[in-house]
């Protein structure tokens, strides 16, 4: 190896290391929100339908935030708006305890947590990434963001879980707070200059089939290019599904072992499995994703889970059922993003991945809250969450079929001076 690859590699970690510990924190924060509903219900006697209702408006604002942050980190830089993510994340987290009210609920989990974490999350840190890294290490740099995500859920879920039997979930909550504050010194680790090459990588093209500059192109040309583009929309729409998904697992997972007579030990170990099943997954589909077309590993991950589903819903419950279903899920859990946010960079370039990818994410988010909320909803109708499991499984078939259509060729621009 020569010095200088030597010192590209050492450039390329530099940045993907302190990318993926951030997303281990914010992640690691969110991912376990499900371990606190009952304690809080407990504690406050607001009810599992106003405590989802909360926590599902944190699905939709961590959405929200994704493409407001994206587009101040594209603009300014992703330190100052990682930095300003991990003190609301790490305020609202501590908060929380003294929250009484439906009202209180909302705005310390559904607002401070969620858009502190989003300023932590995919879209600015994928976007950092990618924009840092020539175009053949994006896809590989991606999944490794991604699987520190992973990462956070598989050691916070047994860790805050054990926290909260040994020292209460106000003690546990106050830890997750400090813990937070980890992300400040690690953003100051993303301060490094843009790649050289990050306009080599796939970028919108012309009518006449010539690469358009990413520099000319204005944040608002490419966000019109994008919302009239097919594939980009159901792209949108089958991520909407994964939100929905993900959602109401993290948040409802652990009532549904708690309905079958499982202790809550299970429901950490559940959720570990699926953030250590995740970090094979997340690693695998960056892998992937620079050797098979995108489009065919989203739909074969979302079609997989709609069995998954059906096999759980079929199967005894008992710990052992759990295991495997959390490992099963696991593979494919977040392992979604870095194909999506690949397609993404492939239509239309990384200048402005951290927007597009963001809107990308709000999408996902409002299926998060529909599935967060529904999932309250359900079991306070019924007492169960059997319906939920069943939308799950549907919309896990849809998601995979819409994304059949996709192209992966970048987005050819029609210039000024072109006929309509």
């Amino acid at each position: 190896m020569t010095i200088d690859q030597a010192a590209k590699r050492a450039a390329i970690w530099g940045v993907l290391l302190p990318a993926a510990a951030i997303m281990m924190l914010t992640m690691g924060t969110r991912q376990v929100s499900g371990l606190f509903v009952s304690p809080i219900n407990t504690a406050t006697g607001l009810g599992i339908v106003s405590i989802s209702f909360a926590l599902a408006i944190g699905q939709f604002v961590w959405g929200a935030a994704q493409p407001i942050f994206g587009a101040a980190a594209d603009r300014y830089g992703p330190v100052p708006v990682i930095v300003a993510g991990g003190l609301m994340l790490a305020f609202g987290t501590a908060i929380t305890p003294y929250m009484t009210s439906n009202w209180g609920l909302i705005f310390s989990m559904g607002i401070l947590v969620a858009a502190g974490a989003g300023a932590g999350s995919f879209s600015i840190l994928i976007g950092a990434a990618a924009q840092r890294l020539p175009p053949e290490k994006r896809s590989f740099g991606a999944g490794f963001v991604n699987a520190g995500g992973s990462f956070g859920q598989f050691v916070f879920a047994p860790v805050t879980e054990r926290l909260i039997a040994l020292a209460g979930w106000v003690n546990a909550m106050f830890v997750l707070a400090a813990l937070s504050l980890l992300t400040l010194p690690l953003a100051l680790k993303l301060r490094t200059r843009r790649a050289n090459a990050v306009t080599s990588g796939a970028a919108p093209v012309s009518a006449a089939g010539e690469a358009a500059p990413e520099a000319a192109m204005t944040l608002r040309r490419q966000l019109r290019v994008a919302l009239k583009d097919r594939s980009y929309l159901l792209l949108n729409a089958g991520f909407f599904t994964c939100g929905f998904h993900i959602a109401f697992l993290v948040t409802h997972l652990p009532g549904e072992i708690a309905l079958c007579g499982l202790s809550s030990s299970v429901s950490g170990i559940s959720i570990a499995l699926i953030g250590l099943s995740n970090i094979v997954g997340s690693l695998g589909a960056g892998a992937l994703g620079s050797r098979y077309r995108m489009k065919y590993l989203l739909f074969w991950m979302y079609t997989s889970r709609a069995l998954i589903i059906v096999i759980y819903m079929l199967s005894p419950k008992e710990p052992i059922t759990f295991y495997i279903f959390a490992v099963a899920l696991g593979i494919t859990w977040l392992a979604t993003v870095p194909p999506t946010a690949g397609l993404v960079g492939k239509l239309f370039g990384v200048r402005y991945l951290g927007t597009l990818f963001g809107l990308t994410l709000l999408s996902h988010q409002v299926g998060g809250f529909l599935g967060a909320w529904l999932g309250g909803v359900a079991f306070a109708s019924t007492g169960n969450f059997q319906w939920m499991w069943i939308a799950d499984a549907l919309l896990s078939l849809a998601a995979g079929l819409v994304n059949l259509p996709i192209r992966e060729e970048p987005v050819r621009l029609v210039s000024a001076a072109s006929p309509a």
